[in-house]
């Protein structure tokens, strides 16, 4: 019996390997994801600049078009000032004139300061898809170390797969069985150690009976406190 339960220290060591490939294989892809995520979010943000460019640009074009609705205007003034017979038809058309002069200006200044906008924007645009083209190799790279890195831990899971299923058949079913019914709720502490006459999954003392039980090895024998199977270390 001592024989199976040192098995069973081994058995639960090898799912313990097993268990925690799951979160080395979480992390090394979060790296992955990570990278990916800022391509995703500068992608996002040259799209956004994109769009203002764009509202910008049609901002301009319509100030263009207010610049030139506003020169045939003058246009049409200056005829009307051929034409006028009274004083006040003049100074009625000079304030339209001069109404009409200062829209120009400030369409003129707004058109600039649009200009001005948009250039910063582009700016801004190519610098970002140079980050964009850096962080796309910078993707590939770490892609490439990522499924190195995967390869050699499915290798290394194959090995130990390897090892538990050849401990599998050296121990009889009817333990298997215990000890999977234990591992169900306890996990990777169904099987613990006692040290100082102590359970190390509930850290509760255990009787005399029970530790000279472990002491011996002839029988599998559990913690009465939590249930857990119990092995004394060989330092003990």
């Amino acid at each position: 019996m001592r024989q199976h339960i040192t098995q069973l220290v081994e058995l639960a060591k090898l799912d313990k390997i097993i268990d925690d490939f799951a979160p080395k294989i979480a992390q090394i892809k979060g790296r992955l994801e990570q990278v990916l995520a800022q391509k995703e979010a500068l992608k996002k943000e040259i799209e956004k600049i994109e769009d203002e460019i764009q509202e910008c640009e049609l901002k301009k074009r319509k100030n263009e078009t207010h610049l030139q609705e506003l020169a045939q205007k003058l246009e049409e003034i200056n005829k009307k000032s051929t034409q006028v017979k009274t004083e006040k038809e003049l100074k009625a058309l000079q304030l339209e004139e001069d109404l009409a002069k200062e829209q120009i200006n400030f369409a003129n200044d707004e058109i600039a300061r649009l200009e001005k906008i948009c250039e910063r924007k582009e700016q801004e645009k190519e610098e970002l898809k140079e980050r964009l083209q850096e962080l796309e190799q910078r993707v590939e790279e770490v892609k490439n170390e990522v499924e190195e890195e995967l390869r050699e831990i499915e290798n290394e899971r194959e090995k130990v797969f390897k090892k538990k299923s050849e401990l599998i058949s050296k121990i009889p079913q009817q333990i298997l069985i215990f000890y999977e019914k234990i591992r169900r709720w306890a996990g990777n502490s169904a099987v613990v150690p006692v040290k100082k006459q102590a359970c190390m999954g509930c850290f509760m003392k255990i009787n005399d009976k029970t530790y000279t039980s472990v002491i011996k090895g002839e029988e599998i024998t559990t913690c009465p406190h939590c249930g857990r199977i119990l092995y004394l270390e060989s330092e003990e």
